[in-house]
C-alpha cells in the first residue's frame, strides 16, 4: 500500500518525506488557501521535495477551462498528477489528459458506478471519500470493498483506488484489508499509526534499565 499525505504544509511534507514512508502528496483548493501560499508555486516546491504523485486540483468546473488548467498544471513538474471532479467534464478531461500521458486523480467519488466511469476514463487514481460517507450514516469502507473488487473483475482496469477522506488509523488499516492501493490521510493520522500504549510502555522501561548499568554506546 502506498501512503500520500493530504496537506498543504511544506514542512510537514519535507518531514514525512525524510522518514521514506512518503509515496506521494494530494492537496485540495481548501489545503492550498490555508498554507496562505501562490498554489503554482508551492506545488512546483511540493513537487521537488515528493518523487512520487502529487495531486495538483484544477479550480474551474467547465470543460474548457479545466483542460487548459489542466495542461497548465501538468507543465510544472513530471509528477504533477492532475485532479478532477468526478463530473461529465471531469472525465472528459482525464480521458483528454491521461491520453496525453498525464497523470489523473478523479476526485469527489462516492458510489461503485461512478468508480467505474473513472477507470473507463482513463483515471490513475480515483478517490472514494469514505469519511465524509461515514458522516452521513454510510459505509465508507464499504464502498472501498465494492470498488476494489470490481476494479479486481478487469484486467485493463489500471486506475488505484485511492482511499480519501480518512479520519482515523482504522481507516488505513481497513483499507490495506480490502486491498486499497493508496491511501491519503492528514499529517496527524499518519504519524498516528506508530501510537500503541505498550510500545511506549516497553521503552520507558528500557530505558530506565539501560540508565541503570551506567554506561553509554558513543
Amino acid at each position: 500500500m502506498k501512503f500520500f499525505v493530504d496537506t498543504a504544509d511544506i514542512a510537514e511534507i519535507r518531514d514525512l518525506a525524510d522518514s521514506g514512508l512518503l509515496d506521494g502528496v494530494t492537496t485540495n483548493p481548501s489545503l492550498v488557501a490555508k498554507s496562505g501560499r501562490s498554489f503554482l508555486d508551492l506545488v512546483a516546491e511540493i513537487c521537488d521535495v515528493v518523487d512520487g504523485p502529487v495531486s495538483a486540483e484544477v479550480a474551474s468546473t467547465d470543460f474548457e477551462t479545466m483542460l487548459a488548467e489542466g495542461r497548465k498544471l501538468a507543465k510544472i513538474a513530471k509528477n504533477v498528477t492532475v485532479k478532477v471532479p468526478l463530473t461529465p467534464a471531469g472525465l472528459k478531461v482525464c480521458k483528454a489528459i491521461s491520453s496525453e500521458g498525464t497523470m489523473v486523480n478523479v476526485t469527489l467519488c462516492f458510489s461503485a458506478a461512478q468508480a467505474i466511469l473513472a477507470a473507463k476514463a482513463g483515471a490513475s487514481f480515483v478517490s472514494p471519500f469514505v469519511g465524509r460517507l461515514d458522516d452521513i450514516g454510510q459505509e465508507g469502507m464499504g464502498l472501498i470493498a465494492e470498488i476494489v473488487e470490481i476494479y479486481s473483475n478487469y484486467e485493463h482496469f489500471t486506475t488505484e483506488v485511492l482511499v480519501a477522506s480518512i479520519r482515523n488509523p482504522m481507516h488505513i488499516v481497513e483499507s490495506a484489508r480490502l486491498g486499497a492501493h493508496v491511501v491519503t490521510a492528514p499529517p496527524s493520522v499518519l504519524k498516528s499509526l506508530f501510537n500503541h500504549p505498550l510500545t511506549d510502555k516497553g521503552l520507558a522501561q528500557f530505558v530506565a534499565d539501560w540508565q541503570k548499568t551506567g554506561q553509554s554506546i558513543l
